[in-house]
Order: C-alpha cells, then structure tokens, then sequence
C-alpha cells in the first residue's frame, strides 16, 4: 500500500466514526426522539460536527492529498484508492473554505429546523418555518459562494454536489424533453381517468398488518435484516452506517394500501445499494452509492420498473388477497395492476404516479433555480408553488402542509437534491431497457426469483460504491452515458398502452 494513503486512512476512519455518530442523531431524531430533545440535541450534533470538520481540514491531510495528487504516486493506487483520495480532495475543497464556527453553527441549525419544520407542516403554516428557511438559504448561498470561482453559478455549485456534471445547463435540456412529452401525455390520460378504478386503495387497512407486509415486502427483494433495520418515521428514507447497518424507514395511512407498499419497495432499493457495497470501501468516502441520481435510479428501478410490473406481481397477488381478503376480494390481479399504475395529477410528490413524478421534480428544480438565482423572495414561495402545480399538473394545495412544506430536504438544507429523483428515474428506464435485452427478465419474476437481477446490479453497480462517475459508470454497464430518451420512451409507450391512446 502507497504509505502516504496509508496514513491518510486513520484521518478517514475517525471522520467517518463521528459521521456514523451524527447519522444515528439524525435517524433518531425522526424515528424515536422526544421532540422536546431537539434544542439540547442541536448543540452535540453541532459539537460533533465541527469535531468531524477538524479532522479532515487541518495541515495534515491538506499535505497528504497534496503528495498524492502527483502522477507518480496517483497512478499507483488502485482504483478504488484513487477514488477515495479524488473524491476526499473534493470534499476538502469544498469544506475548507467554510470557517469551522460558522459550519457548527449551520450544523446546530440543521438540527433545530427539523421540529420547527414538523410543526410548520402539521399546522400548514409556512410562515412558522419561514424564517428558519431563510437562514438555511442564507447560510447555503454563503457556503456556496466560498467556493465559486469566475462567476460560477451558486445553482450549479450544489448540483454538483449531489450530480457531479449535471448542470443547469444539462438539466434545462432534459426537463424540457420531459415537459415537452409529459404534459400533453397527461392531458390525454387525465381525461380517461374513470376508464380505470382504484377505489379499493382507500378501504381500511390496519397499519400493524400493513408494517408486516411491507416488511415481507422487503425481505422477499433482498433486504438483510442481520444488517439493516426498519422503523417508522414521517418521511420513509434510508440511512447507513457502513454496509453492515443500513436502515430504512417507513410511513403507513390506514387509507391508503400502495402507499407504503412502494415506500417499501423503494426504500429497500436503496438499501440494497448500500448493503451491495464491497467491504473493501464500505467506511470511506467511496463506501456508498456514487450520486444521489445512481441512488434514485435503484430506488425507482425497483418501485416503478419491477414493482408496478404485472410479472412481479403474478407471485405475490395471491398472498395480498390473503393479507386483505375482505378488502380485495373482489379485485382481480389485472385490477390491481391498472389501479398502482393509474396516472392522476396530484398534490403529494411521495404519492405521485410514474407519469406525474417528474413534473412535481420539474417544479421543485425551477424553484429552486429561482431562488439561488435571486428571482424570487422567501416569502413568495407558497404562491409560486401554488401557480406551477396549477400549470403543470392541474391542481391547488389547500394548505402549506401539502403544498411546499411537503418535503423534507429544504429542512435539511438539501438544495439541489431534488433533480436526483428526476436523473434517477431516467437512469432507471435506462437500466431496465439493458436488462430487459439481455437476461429473461419476465420470466425471472414470474418465478418469484428476484436474485439474478439483485446480484447483476451488486456486480455491476452497487459494489463499486463511489469508486467510478455516474455518466462512467453507466457506460461501463449500458454502453452509453445519460440518455433521457429512454425515460421518455418508457413513459409514453406505458401510459399509451394503458390508457389505449
């Protein structure tokens, strides 16, 4: 081993201890914390982080990434080696220009905003979270500006971060592709909606019975409870340590049967990803999934392309009718299919169909764009929102609550995570036209035999963790970078067939 990585690797190792340290604040504050705890929580997440900041941003590492930044001693790390130092040297830049107070003190805000944000959306008053907001935009654009160089684009800045290459630029390309086949699409099929009837998806169904489900659910996709756990929270996300504990959450409606059944499905499709990391890598900067768009792309993979598919269903049909007998005794297996693939224009992005998520993406990205691109103020936001969902989908939220407080991730600070879900689903429809080509996928599921599909994508995908770029990755795989094309392909020709347009 090159000895200056190996003396790098004790820096990575405690960086990456207080990491998982913050990770279980995080997923304890919205699975099982007090919410009264928030306040004093803050302060040791705060603590905590600025530990985290000083031990990459100091002398020490600074000088390490330096002398392995030369040809010589690069070139002889092994791919996953370079990897870790590339993307290390990326997050050094990125942090080292923030001064360490001013990073805990956004730190110890990110804590606090998560109940303030709760509140704000149980009463659906965006005004209680406005402030809050504002400072978080305040301290982000700040952040962003530190690292801005030549008039570069703060939008762009924190893309990047999550989407390396995908910038305004690519993105502006692909959402008009998507707004240019979708909304009209969506027209034609939202007129034929009472062609198809879901109504057996608001009967009852008991959260304990839906929990057990889902949780089968999980298992039969590949999820290993010996590594990963499931709770509930308000908003189903997974977190992981290192890949032998990823968690995953989930939300359950008593009136609502898909909505937690696709959470699962979703969920597990990340944590796959993380459990499918090699243990070689698993700790470092390289130890998980490459970019937010990869991420999304098994996510969705799995939700929409295999798990709304009539072939997945074929096995597991009969054991649902079990589950709910009274509830379903008089949906047969093809009612069931048109009802979770049914497209209708809605308010909630986390419910949306196939056909309308990228719209409800659409609309958070030219939103966002506004806002860091100072074309519009805080206290517009709910107003713009309103207007959008009314241009692109149809509909008007009736409160805050669900309209721009629905999601979490500007709570989070999270600005410039959203168009991930976008690029996940296209890299998804991407990913499924390959598989479909060349492996017996329908028979596969029809079988109830999901392995040779997870175990391809470990190989070829989740193994590598952060170790290649997105666009390289899924060359390496498909053959060809990004390609929306597909995506668009895909959604036409499903909600055409489903639809008989």
């Amino acid at each position: 081993m090159n000895k200056h990585y190996e003396q790098l690797l004790p820096y990575l190792e405690r960086n990456h201890a207080y990491q998982a340290a913050l990770a279980l604040f995080s997923w304890d504050a919205e699975t099982l914390a007090p919410i009264s705890a928030s306040e004093y929580t803050a302060k040791y997440v705060g603590i905590l982080s600025e530990e985290a900041y000083h031990i990459l941003i100091c002398d020490e590492v600074k000088e390490l990434l330096h002398k392995l930044s030369s040809k010589k001693e690069y070139d002889s790390l092994t791919v996953s080696e370079q990897a870790i130092v590339r993307l290390l040297q990326k997050e050094y830049d990125k942090m080292s220009c923030i001064p360490a107070k001013e990073y805990r003190e956004f730190s110890e805000l990110c804590a606090a905003a998560h109940p303030i944000y709760c509140r704000a959306k149980q009463t659906g008053k965006f005004e209680d979270f406005a402030p809050t907001l504002e400072k978080l935009i305040d301290y982000t654009r700040r952040f962003a500006s530190y690292r801005a160089k030549n008039g570069e684009s703060l939008y762009n800045i924190l893309l990047n971060d999550y989407e390396e290459g995908f910038t305004t630029e690519v993105l502006d390309d692909f959402f008009s592709k998507v707004r240019e086949a979708i909304v009209p699409l969506l027209k034609k099929v939202t007129e034929k909606n009472n062609t198809i009837d879901k109504s057996y998806n608001i009967s009852f169904y008991p959260v304990d019975i839906q929990s057990g489900f889902c949780r089968f659910l999980s298992g039969y996709l590949g999820f290993d409870f010996n590594r990963g756990v499931i709770a509930e929270s308000e908003h189903p996300f997974t977190t992981s340590l290192h890949n032998h504990d990823v968690r995953i959450t989930n939300h359950y409606y008593s009136d609502n049967l898909e909505s937690s059944m696709f959470s699962a499905i979703h969920e597990t499709g990340h944590a796959l990803y993380e459990m499918g990391v090699d243990d070689s890598i698993t700790g470092t900067p390289a130890g998980s999934g490459i970019s937010m768009g990869m991420h999304e792309s098994q996510s969705r993979f799995y939700e929409n392309m295999i798990g709304r598919s009539k072939d997945f269903w074929i096995p597991l049909f009969p054991k649902l009718k079990e589950t709910y007998p009274e509830e379903l005794e008089q949906v047969s297996l093809d009612d069931f299919i048109a009802g979770i693939n049914k497209a209708e224009p809605g308010l909630i992005r986390t419910e949306a169909d196939e056909l309308t998520y990228p719209l409800h993406i659409l609309i958070r990205y030219e939103l966002e764009k506004d806002i860091f691109e100072g074309n519009c103020n805080i206290a517009d936001l709910p107003k713009l929102w309103a207007k959008k969902y009314e241009e692109y989908l149809g509909v008007t939220p009736d409160n805050d609550g669900e309209g721009i407080l629905q999601d979490i991730h500007w709570a989070l600070a999270s600005f410039g995570y959203f168009p991930s879900y976008a690029i996940g689903s296209a890299i998804a429809a991407q990913l499924y036209d390959y598989l479909a080509q060349r492996m017996p996928l329908s028979d596969y599921l029809k079988e109830g035999n999901l392995v040779p599909v997870r175990e391809y994508l470990r190989d070829h995908i989740h193994k590598y963790g952060a170790s290649y770029p997105t666009n390289e990755l899924l060359k390496q795989v498909t053959g060809e970078e990004f390609n929306p094309d597909y995506y668009i392909r895909y959604l036409t020709e499903k909600y055409t067939t489903l639809y008989h347009l």
